[in-house]
């Protein structure tokens, strides 16, 4: 399979649950709405924010056929598969090609610590086996290993890699792989995606072709108007949109001190997505801390203020 590499706006969207923990489909379905309505370029399904980690496999499922089934081609649809070895990652890769995923995005292998050299065999077999294009995924705080541009080049060259998404918080690692880029891979193309949601503008103006923003699913339409004023070349515009897209990031630390830090982000997420009544239940996935209705009220509040209720 080929894919013609991704920009723009990709939210890794949300998975809404029932109060029991099941999948809840028919809130999917309209946050994936939501987000096409705020013209976003493609989906990105089973990533951090779509707390792939606490999922079982059958829940994995149940969403990638929803959102494949749902969007039917209007969008790419990637699929994360994300897991800790190489053997898991190709039988998540293999039932994301029978649902008919366009891509995959699958992170270093993590749980033991792995050298550079395994981790290019990593992606060399799953790009290989799995027959998907494939994107790598920077997630250093979570899987303990970070990718170095050298190596992140060396496999879009190969053509293991169709893109990266870079969520390692390294704006100076982000900069070396665009102009490595630039310089090692002038006759194929490899999309540089950011993570880092409050940066976008900056990110794009080094080079970058697009973002996947968690708080793209409550405010798609807010990240694609920046990114519109960015390739137009409206700096000024790209700005004053990311600073108020970093205002109302704010509302992730409603949680405090009495959860984690992701209990309180992916809290806030699905708060805003239910206060704006586009899930039914702002429930978040086992073991997490749920917010309080004192914590929900803040994130409207953050709403409010962001013209968003």
């Amino acid at each position: 399979m080929t894919l013609a590499p991704l920009s723009g706006v990709i939210p890794p969207v949300c998975t809404p649950l029932t109060p029991d923990y099941e999948v809840d489909t028919g809130s999917l379905t309209r946050l994936v709405d939501h987000l096409l309505d705020g013209g976003v370029d493609a989906l990105f399904v089973l990533g951090s924010t779509s707390e792939v980690a606490f999922l079982p496999d059958g829940h994995r499922r149940v969403v990638l056929e929803t959102v494949v089934g749902h969007v039917a081609g209007q969008v790419p649809v990637l699929a994360g598969v994300i897991d800790m070895t190489t053997l898991r990652v190709l039988e998540h890769a293999r039932v994301a090609a029978e649902v008919g995923v366009d891509g995959i995005v699958a992170t270093a292998p993590f749980y033991a610590r792995t050298h550079p050299v395994e981790i290019a065999g990593h992606f060399r077999t799953v790009a290989q086996r799995s027959g998907l294009p494939l994107y790598a995924y920077d997630l250093p705080i979570s899987v303990h290993s970070k990718l170095g541009a050298d190596l992140v080049l060396e496999l879009a060259a190969e053509g293991v890699l169709t893109g990266l998404k870079d969520s390692s918080g390294d704006e100076g690692g982000l900069r070396s792989v665009i102009l490595g880029r630039r310089e090692r891979l002038a006759d194929r193309s490899f999309a540089v995606l950011t993570g880092g949601e409050l940066t976008v503008d900056s990110a794009l103006w080094m080079g970058a072709d697009g973002v996947v923003p968690g708080l793209g699913n409550v405010d798609p339409h807010g990240y694609t108007r920046l990114c519109r004023a960015a390739a137009n070349g409206d700096w000024p515009t790209a700005r004053a949109e990311q600073e108020r897209l970093v205002r109302l990031f704010e509302f992730v630390r409603v949680g405090g001190t009495r959860m984690g830090g992701s209990s309180s982000a992916l809290g806030a997420f699905k708060a805003a997505l239910h206060l704006r009544g586009i899930i039914d239940h702002p429930t978040t996935a086992a073991p997490q801390t749920p917010l309080n209705a004192e914590e929900i009220a803040q994130v409207g509040k953050y709403l409010a203020a962001a013209g968003l209720l």
